[in-house]
Protein backbone atom coordinates (compact mmCIF):
# COMPACT_ATOMS: atom_id res chain seq x y z
CA UNK A 1 0.00 0.00 0.00
CA UNK A 2 2.94 2.40 0.64
CA UNK A 3 4.91 1.61 -1.95
CA UNK A 4 2.56 3.48 -4.60
CA UNK A 5 2.16 7.14 -3.24
CA UNK A 6 5.94 6.79 -2.43
CA UNK A 7 6.94 5.89 -6.17
CA UNK A 8 4.56 8.63 -7.59
CA UNK A 9 5.87 11.33 -4.76
CA UNK A 10 9.95 10.08 -6.15
CA UNK A 11 8.77 10.73 -9.84
CA UNK A 12 7.51 14.29 -8.82
CA UNK A 13 10.33 14.88 -6.63
CA UNK A 14 12.79 14.01 -9.90
CA UNK A 15 10.44 16.26 -12.16
CA UNK A 16 10.90 19.22 -9.74
CA UNK A 17 14.67 18.80 -9.21
CA UNK A 18 15.07 18.69 -13.23
CA UNK A 19 13.12 22.29 -12.72
CA UNK A 20 14.80 23.60 -10.52
CA UNK A 21 18.34 22.85 -11.37
CA UNK A 22 17.56 24.01 -14.97
CA UNK A 23 15.78 27.12 -13.46
CA UNK A 24 17.43 30.35 -15.19
CA UNK A 25 16.08 34.06 -14.78
CA UNK A 26 16.57 34.89 -18.55
CA UNK A 27 13.48 32.81 -18.79
CA UNK A 28 11.45 34.04 -16.26
CA UNK A 29 8.43 36.62 -17.20
CA UNK A 30 9.52 40.34 -15.85
CA UNK A 31 6.62 40.50 -13.53
CA UNK A 32 7.44 37.27 -12.28
CA UNK A 33 10.79 38.75 -11.42
CA UNK A 34 9.77 42.17 -10.32
CA UNK A 35 7.47 39.75 -7.71
CA UNK A 36 10.41 38.35 -6.47
CA UNK A 37 13.01 41.55 -5.98
CA UNK A 38 9.14 43.12 -3.66
CA UNK A 39 9.19 39.71 -1.70
CA UNK A 40 13.03 39.52 -1.18
CA UNK A 41 12.46 43.65 0.42
CA UNK A 42 10.24 42.25 2.37
CA UNK A 43 11.86 39.83 3.86
CA UNK A 44 15.26 41.54 4.52
CA UNK A 45 13.31 44.95 6.00
CA UNK A 46 11.08 42.36 8.36
CA UNK A 47 14.37 40.57 9.29
CA UNK A 48 16.19 43.63 10.29
CA UNK A 49 12.81 44.71 12.47
CA UNK A 50 12.83 41.79 13.95
CA UNK A 51 16.90 41.64 14.58
CA UNK A 52 16.03 44.92 16.68
CA UNK A 53 14.12 42.58 19.40
CA UNK A 54 15.69 41.95 23.01
CA UNK A 55 14.92 38.59 22.60
CA UNK A 56 16.82 38.42 18.88
CA UNK A 57 19.52 40.45 20.54
CA UNK A 58 19.89 37.82 23.17
CA UNK A 59 19.63 34.68 21.44
CA UNK A 60 22.46 36.59 18.99
CA UNK A 61 24.90 37.37 22.45
CA UNK A 62 24.08 33.43 23.65
CA UNK A 63 24.80 32.04 20.12
CA UNK A 64 28.24 33.75 20.25
CA UNK A 65 28.99 32.82 16.53
CA UNK A 66 32.29 33.02 15.12
CA UNK A 67 32.98 35.87 12.55
CA UNK A 68 32.19 34.82 8.45
CA UNK A 69 30.66 35.90 5.40
CA UNK A 70 27.39 36.04 6.13
CA UNK A 71 25.13 38.69 7.51
CA UNK A 72 22.78 38.90 10.01
CA UNK A 73 20.59 41.46 8.51
CA UNK A 74 20.04 44.75 10.68
CA UNK A 75 21.87 42.40 12.98
CA UNK A 76 25.35 44.67 13.04
CA UNK A 77 27.82 41.52 12.30
CA UNK A 78 28.65 38.95 9.79
CA UNK A 79 28.64 35.30 10.51
CA UNK A 80 29.09 31.67 9.45
CA UNK A 81 26.98 30.35 7.04
CA UNK A 82 24.31 28.35 9.35
CA UNK A 83 24.32 30.83 11.81
CA UNK A 84 23.38 33.80 9.57
CA UNK A 85 20.36 30.99 8.10
CA UNK A 86 19.27 30.05 11.30
CA UNK A 87 19.11 33.60 13.44
CA UNK A 88 17.93 35.41 9.83
CA UNK A 89 15.20 33.01 9.96
CA UNK A 90 13.98 33.96 13.36
CA UNK A 91 13.97 37.30 13.29
CA UNK A 92 12.19 37.17 9.86
CA UNK A 93 9.50 35.25 11.42
CA UNK A 94 9.18 36.59 15.33
CA UNK A 95 6.82 39.14 14.77
CA UNK A 96 4.38 37.79 12.48
CA UNK A 97 5.32 40.56 9.24
CA UNK A 98 6.86 38.08 6.55
CA UNK A 99 5.45 37.35 3.25
CA UNK A 100 2.76 34.29 2.60
CA UNK A 101 0.89 32.10 0.73
CA UNK A 102 -2.76 31.11 1.32
CA UNK A 103 -2.66 28.31 -1.65
CA UNK A 104 0.54 27.21 0.10
CA UNK A 105 -1.19 27.22 3.59
CA UNK A 106 2.09 29.09 5.01
CA UNK A 107 5.14 30.99 4.90
CA UNK A 108 7.47 29.45 1.69
CA UNK A 109 10.09 32.85 1.13
CA UNK A 110 10.97 32.26 5.15
CA UNK A 111 11.13 28.93 4.72
CA UNK A 112 14.21 28.93 2.62
CA UNK A 113 15.24 32.46 1.34
CA UNK A 114 17.92 33.15 4.90
CA UNK A 115 19.50 29.65 3.96
CA UNK A 116 19.80 30.84 -0.01
CA UNK A 117 20.98 34.47 1.09
CA UNK A 118 23.87 33.16 3.68
CA UNK A 119 24.96 30.53 1.18
CA UNK A 120 25.28 33.05 -1.68
CA UNK A 121 27.44 35.43 0.60
CA UNK A 122 29.62 32.88 1.33
CA UNK A 123 29.99 32.30 -2.61
CA UNK A 124 29.86 35.25 -3.65
CA UNK A 125 27.52 33.98 -6.21
CA UNK A 126 26.13 35.74 -9.28
CA UNK A 127 22.62 37.84 -9.30
CA UNK A 128 21.39 35.18 -11.58
CA UNK A 129 22.10 32.54 -10.18
CA UNK A 130 20.21 33.51 -6.59
CA UNK A 131 17.59 34.99 -7.98
CA UNK A 132 17.60 31.59 -9.62
CA UNK A 133 17.67 29.67 -5.94
CA UNK A 134 15.29 32.34 -4.50
CA UNK A 135 12.77 31.19 -7.06
CA UNK A 136 13.60 27.91 -6.73
CA UNK A 137 12.97 27.76 -2.89
CA UNK A 138 9.90 29.84 -2.98
CA UNK A 139 8.65 27.52 -5.61
CA UNK A 140 8.79 23.79 -4.61
CA UNK A 141 8.50 25.13 -0.46
CA UNK A 142 5.02 26.59 -2.21
CA UNK A 143 4.01 23.37 -4.13
CA UNK A 144 5.03 20.83 -1.00
CA UNK A 145 2.89 23.27 1.10
CA UNK A 146 -0.30 22.44 -1.60
CA UNK A 147 0.42 18.56 -1.24
CA UNK A 148 1.08 18.99 2.40
CA UNK A 149 -2.27 18.15 4.10
CA UNK A 150 -1.18 18.10 8.11
CA UNK A 151 -2.78 16.76 11.05
CA UNK A 152 -5.44 18.99 12.75
CA UNK A 153 -3.37 20.89 15.53
CA UNK A 154 0.01 21.14 12.99
CA UNK A 155 2.08 23.79 12.59
CA UNK A 156 3.23 25.18 9.51
CA UNK A 157 6.59 26.42 9.77
CA UNK A 158 9.59 24.27 9.67
CA UNK A 159 7.52 20.60 7.84
CA UNK A 160 6.71 20.96 4.25
CA UNK A 161 8.92 24.45 3.19
CA UNK A 162 12.21 22.60 4.39
CA UNK A 163 12.19 21.20 0.94
CA UNK A 164 12.19 24.57 -0.79
CA UNK A 165 15.11 25.40 1.61
CA UNK A 166 16.68 22.57 0.00
CA UNK A 167 16.17 23.16 -3.55
CA UNK A 168 17.14 26.66 -3.35
CA UNK A 169 20.63 25.79 -1.80
CA UNK A 170 21.20 23.31 -4.21
CA UNK A 171 20.45 25.17 -7.40
CA UNK A 172 22.74 27.68 -5.91
CA UNK A 173 25.57 25.04 -5.73
CA UNK A 174 24.84 24.31 -9.49
CA UNK A 175 24.09 20.72 -8.85
CA UNK A 176 22.44 18.74 -11.74
CA UNK A 177 18.73 17.50 -11.83
CA UNK A 178 19.55 14.45 -10.28
CA UNK A 179 21.31 15.75 -7.13
CA UNK A 180 18.62 18.64 -6.75
CA UNK A 181 15.72 16.36 -6.48
CA UNK A 182 18.20 14.08 -4.19
CA UNK A 183 18.50 17.32 -1.70
CA UNK A 184 14.97 17.97 -2.34
CA UNK A 185 13.58 14.79 -1.01
CA UNK A 186 16.11 14.67 1.80
CA UNK A 187 15.11 17.78 2.91
CA UNK A 188 11.12 16.59 2.87
CA UNK A 189 12.43 13.86 5.17
CA UNK A 190 13.89 16.19 7.81
CA UNK A 191 10.43 18.19 9.15
CA UNK A 192 9.48 19.67 12.61
CA UNK A 193 6.21 18.17 13.89
CA UNK A 194 5.36 21.32 15.66
CA UNK A 195 1.82 21.79 17.68
CA UNK A 196 0.16 25.46 16.52
CA UNK A 197 -0.59 25.28 20.66
CA UNK A 198 3.15 26.23 21.19
CA UNK A 199 2.36 29.47 18.78
CA UNK A 200 -0.66 30.14 20.33
CA UNK A 201 0.64 29.26 23.77
CA UNK A 202 3.64 31.88 23.25
CA UNK A 203 6.57 29.64 22.97
CA UNK A 204 9.16 31.04 20.97
CA UNK A 205 10.21 27.63 19.47
CA UNK A 206 7.61 28.05 17.03
CA UNK A 207 10.18 30.88 15.72
CA UNK A 208 13.16 27.98 15.87
CA UNK A 209 10.74 25.93 13.34
CA UNK A 210 11.69 28.25 10.91
CA UNK A 211 16.15 28.27 11.53
CA UNK A 212 15.70 24.61 11.76
CA UNK A 213 14.38 24.52 8.27
CA UNK A 214 16.32 26.77 6.65
CA UNK A 215 19.62 24.84 8.37
CA UNK A 216 17.92 21.84 7.41
CA UNK A 217 17.81 22.90 3.81
CA UNK A 218 21.36 23.67 3.83
CA UNK A 219 22.33 20.31 5.28
CA UNK A 220 20.28 18.48 2.52
CA UNK A 221 21.96 20.31 -0.37
CA UNK A 222 25.27 19.53 0.81
CA UNK A 223 24.75 16.20 1.31
CA UNK A 224 23.51 15.78 -2.20
CA UNK A 225 26.68 17.75 -2.90
CA UNK A 226 28.36 15.27 -1.22
CA UNK A 227 27.06 12.22 -3.32
CA UNK A 228 25.05 10.85 -0.53
CA UNK A 229 21.64 11.78 -0.55
CA UNK A 230 18.59 9.90 -2.19
CA UNK A 231 15.44 10.43 -4.04
CA UNK A 232 13.31 7.53 -2.96
CA UNK A 233 9.93 9.35 -2.20
CA UNK A 234 10.30 10.11 1.23
CA UNK A 235 7.60 13.04 1.61
CA UNK A 236 5.39 10.38 1.06
CA UNK A 237 6.35 8.96 4.08
CA UNK A 238 7.53 12.07 6.43
CA UNK A 239 5.00 14.57 5.19
CA UNK A 240 1.87 12.04 4.66
CA UNK A 241 2.02 8.80 6.65
CA UNK A 242 3.61 9.94 9.86
CA UNK A 243 2.13 14.20 9.51
CA UNK A 244 -0.69 13.92 7.61
CA UNK A 245 -1.48 13.09 3.78
CA UNK A 246 0.57 13.75 0.93
CA UNK A 247 -0.57 14.66 -2.86
CA UNK A 248 2.69 14.14 -4.96
CA UNK A 249 0.55 15.77 -8.22
CA UNK A 250 0.64 19.04 -6.58
CA UNK A 251 4.73 18.82 -6.50
CA UNK A 252 4.13 19.70 -10.83
CA UNK A 253 0.81 21.07 -11.42
CA UNK A 254 1.68 24.47 -13.55
CA UNK A 255 5.41 23.63 -13.09
CA UNK A 256 7.00 26.57 -15.23
CA UNK A 257 3.24 28.37 -15.89
CA UNK A 258 2.16 29.21 -12.88
CA UNK A 259 4.11 31.11 -10.40
CA UNK A 260 3.11 31.03 -6.76
CA UNK A 261 4.56 33.67 -5.78
CA UNK A 262 2.98 36.16 -7.61
CA UNK A 263 -0.04 34.94 -5.83
CA UNK A 264 1.07 35.22 -2.67
CA UNK A 265 0.26 38.54 0.60
CA UNK A 266 2.09 40.97 2.52
CA UNK A 267 1.40 41.76 6.01
CA UNK A 268 0.51 45.34 7.38
CA UNK A 269 -0.79 43.59 10.54
CA UNK A 270 1.92 42.45 13.28
CA UNK A 271 -0.14 39.42 13.60
CA UNK A 272 -1.11 35.73 12.06
CA UNK A 273 -2.60 36.18 8.65
CA UNK A 274 -6.30 34.39 9.89
CA UNK A 275 -6.44 37.93 12.39
CA UNK A 276 -5.98 40.18 9.54
CA UNK A 277 -9.44 40.36 7.64
CA UNK A 278 -11.10 41.18 10.83
CA UNK A 279 -8.53 44.20 11.52
CA UNK A 280 -8.98 45.15 8.14
CA UNK A 281 -12.72 45.24 8.60
CA UNK A 282 -12.22 46.98 11.97
CA UNK A 283 -10.04 49.75 10.52
CA UNK A 284 -12.97 50.33 8.52
CA UNK A 285 -15.96 50.59 10.51
CA UNK A 286 -13.56 52.83 13.32
CA UNK A 287 -13.96 55.94 11.89
CA UNK A 288 -16.44 57.43 14.14
CA UNK A 289 -17.27 54.85 16.72
CA UNK A 290 -16.54 55.53 20.72
CA UNK A 291 -14.80 52.10 21.66
CA UNK A 292 -16.66 53.05 25.16
CA UNK A 293 -20.33 52.72 23.07
CA UNK A 294 -19.30 48.81 22.23
CA UNK A 295 -20.92 46.15 24.12
CA UNK A 296 -19.58 43.10 21.89
CA UNK A 297 -18.11 42.78 18.71
CA UNK A 298 -18.68 39.25 16.70
CA UNK A 299 -15.86 37.84 14.86
CA UNK A 300 -17.32 34.91 11.80
CA UNK A 301 -14.67 33.70 10.39
CA UNK A 302 -13.09 30.31 8.46
CA UNK A 303 -12.31 27.05 9.69
CA UNK A 304 -8.85 28.03 9.48
CA UNK A 305 -9.13 31.04 11.69
CA UNK A 306 -11.58 29.95 14.32
CA UNK A 307 -8.96 28.18 16.73
CA UNK A 308 -7.56 31.93 17.13
CA UNK A 309 -10.05 32.93 20.25
CA UNK A 310 -8.14 33.59 23.51
CA UNK A 311 -9.10 36.93 24.48
CA UNK A 312 -6.01 37.16 26.96
CA UNK A 313 -2.38 36.73 26.30
CA UNK A 314 0.91 36.70 28.25
CA UNK A 315 3.40 37.48 25.63
CA UNK A 316 3.65 39.31 22.04
CA UNK A 317 3.71 36.06 20.46
CA UNK A 318 0.25 34.36 22.14
CA UNK A 319 -0.66 38.09 21.51
CA UNK A 320 -0.57 37.62 17.64
CA UNK A 321 -2.39 34.45 17.25
CA UNK A 322 -4.86 35.73 19.15
CA UNK A 323 -8.11 37.35 16.94
CA UNK A 324 -9.51 39.62 20.14
CA UNK A 325 -6.11 41.08 20.34
CA UNK A 326 -5.92 41.82 16.45
CA UNK A 327 -9.29 43.48 16.77
CA UNK A 328 -8.84 45.55 20.17
CA UNK A 329 -5.81 47.04 18.93
CA UNK A 330 -7.08 48.07 15.21
CA UNK A 331 -10.27 49.59 16.96
CA UNK A 332 -7.71 51.28 19.66
CA UNK A 333 -4.70 52.66 17.64
CA UNK A 334 -5.78 52.39 13.94
CA UNK A 335 -3.23 49.33 13.42
CA UNK A 336 -2.07 46.45 15.07
CA UNK A 337 1.31 47.15 14.83
CA UNK A 338 4.67 45.72 15.74
CA UNK A 339 4.86 48.14 19.13
CA UNK A 340 1.41 47.33 20.19
CA UNK A 341 0.96 48.22 24.27
CA UNK A 342 0.16 44.39 25.02
CA UNK A 343 -0.66 45.09 28.87
CA UNK A 344 -2.69 48.17 28.31
CA UNK A 345 -5.78 47.68 30.30
CA UNK A 346 -8.35 49.44 28.00
CA UNK A 347 -6.90 47.39 25.05
CA UNK A 348 -7.61 44.18 27.32
CA UNK A 349 -11.09 44.99 28.36
CA UNK A 350 -12.19 45.47 24.78
CA UNK A 351 -10.40 42.24 23.66
CA UNK A 352 -12.76 40.54 26.19
CA UNK A 353 -15.54 42.08 24.19
CA UNK A 354 -14.46 40.02 21.03
CA UNK A 355 -15.90 36.67 20.29
CA UNK A 356 -15.26 34.74 17.03
CA UNK A 357 -17.24 31.75 15.34
CA UNK A 358 -17.04 29.89 12.67
CA UNK A 359 -18.94 30.51 9.48
CA UNK A 360 -19.61 27.77 6.73
CA UNK A 361 -20.33 29.94 4.71
CA UNK A 362 -16.68 31.30 4.96
CA UNK A 363 -15.07 28.27 5.21
CA UNK A 364 -16.91 27.36 1.67
CA UNK A 365 -15.09 29.72 0.12
CA UNK A 366 -11.59 28.92 0.99
CA UNK A 367 -8.71 28.76 -0.42
CA UNK A 368 -9.35 31.49 -2.76
CA UNK A 369 -10.35 33.71 0.05
CA UNK A 370 -9.73 33.92 3.59
CA UNK A 371 -12.79 35.93 4.72
CA UNK A 372 -13.99 37.27 7.83
CA UNK A 373 -17.25 39.38 8.64
CA UNK A 374 -17.40 41.52 11.80
CA UNK A 375 -20.26 42.82 13.59
CA UNK A 376 -19.63 45.75 16.53
CA UNK A 377 -22.79 45.49 18.35
CA UNK A 378 -23.51 49.33 20.40
CA UNK A 379 -25.27 50.17 23.53
CA UNK A 380 -27.85 52.01 21.98
CA UNK A 381 -29.11 48.22 20.31
CA UNK A 382 -27.75 49.31 17.48
CA UNK A 383 -24.89 47.08 15.04
CA UNK A 384 -22.44 47.53 12.32
CA UNK A 385 -20.78 45.08 9.78
CA UNK A 386 -18.41 44.60 7.78
CA UNK A 387 -17.05 41.86 5.72
CA UNK A 388 -13.45 41.23 4.35
CA UNK A 389 -12.85 38.45 1.16
CA UNK A 390 -9.31 38.64 2.22
CA UNK A 391 -6.23 40.61 4.23
CA UNK A 392 -5.20 43.63 2.51
CA UNK A 393 -1.58 43.14 0.84
CA UNK A 394 -3.34 39.86 -0.79
CA UNK A 395 -2.36 39.53 -3.93
CA UNK A 396 -6.27 38.99 -5.07
CA UNK A 397 -7.21 41.98 -2.37
CA UNK A 398 -5.68 45.11 -2.80
CA UNK A 399 -2.63 44.41 -3.48
CA UNK A 400 0.57 46.10 -1.95
CA UNK A 401 3.34 47.97 -4.27
CA UNK A 402 6.79 48.44 -4.10
CA UNK A 403 6.09 52.33 -1.99
CA UNK A 404 3.36 50.74 0.04
CA UNK A 405 5.65 47.97 1.29
CA UNK A 406 9.24 51.01 1.68
CA UNK A 407 6.13 52.89 3.50
CA UNK A 408 5.40 49.95 6.33
CA UNK A 409 9.34 48.91 7.02
CA UNK A 410 10.11 52.91 6.95
CA UNK A 411 7.89 53.24 9.50
CA UNK A 412 8.62 50.35 11.84
CA UNK A 413 11.92 51.13 11.36
CA UNK A 414 12.29 55.07 12.04
CA UNK A 415 15.74 55.94 11.43
CA UNK A 416 17.21 52.96 9.79
CA UNK A 417 15.80 53.98 6.72
CA UNK A 418 18.87 53.50 4.89
CA UNK A 419 19.17 50.07 5.46
CA UNK A 420 15.82 49.80 3.94
CA UNK A 421 17.17 51.40 1.01
CA UNK A 422 19.93 49.47 0.41
CA UNK A 423 17.89 46.50 0.55
CA UNK A 424 15.17 48.08 -1.86
CA UNK A 425 18.20 48.57 -4.05
CA UNK A 426 19.36 45.22 -3.80
CA UNK A 427 16.09 43.68 -4.52
CA UNK A 428 15.52 45.78 -7.98
CA UNK A 429 19.31 44.99 -8.75
CA UNK A 430 19.89 41.57 -7.95
CA UNK A 431 19.23 39.55 -11.46
CA UNK A 432 22.20 41.90 -12.98
CA UNK A 433 24.64 41.73 -10.42
CA UNK A 434 28.16 39.84 -11.64
CA UNK A 435 28.10 39.24 -7.60
CA UNK A 436 26.20 39.62 -4.61
CA UNK A 437 28.34 38.95 -1.35
CA UNK A 438 29.80 42.54 -0.91
CA UNK A 439 26.21 43.94 -1.40
CA UNK A 440 24.50 40.97 0.88
CA UNK A 441 27.22 42.36 3.87
CA UNK A 442 25.83 45.72 3.81
CA UNK A 443 22.87 44.22 4.85
CA UNK A 444 23.97 43.87 8.41
CA UNK A 445 24.20 47.36 8.94
CA UNK A 446 25.05 48.76 12.44
CA UNK A 447 23.68 47.38 15.80
CA UNK A 448 21.76 50.12 17.44
CA UNK A 449 19.65 50.83 20.11
CA UNK A 450 16.59 51.74 17.69
CA UNK A 451 12.96 51.79 18.48
CA UNK A 452 12.01 48.25 17.34
CA UNK A 453 12.28 46.80 20.99
CA UNK A 454 9.13 45.52 23.03
CA UNK A 455 6.91 48.06 25.01
CA UNK A 456 6.90 46.90 28.38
Amino acid sequence: MIEEPVSYARTATARLGEWAAGLDVADVPAPVLDRLSLVLLDAAGVTALGAGLDGMRAMRSSWNAPGGPAPLIGGGRCVSVDAAAWLNAMSLVCLELDEGNKYAKGHPAAHGFPAVLALASERDASGRDTAAALLAAYEVASRFGRASRLRPGAHPHGSWGVAGAAAGCARLLGLGPDAVAAAIDTGAGLPVAGHFASATGGNPVRDAWMGASNLSGLVAARMASAGIARNTGTAALSLGTLLGEFDASELTGGLGERWDIARGYFKRHASCSFTHPAADAVLELRHDLDPSRITGILVETHALGAGLAAPEWDNRLSAMFSTPFAVAAALLDGEVGPRARLDDPALRALARRVRLVEAGDLTARLPDERAARVTVELDDGSARTREVPNPVGDADHRPLAEQDVLALLKGWLPGREDLIDRAAAFSRDLPALDHVGERLRGLAGDETDDETKEPK
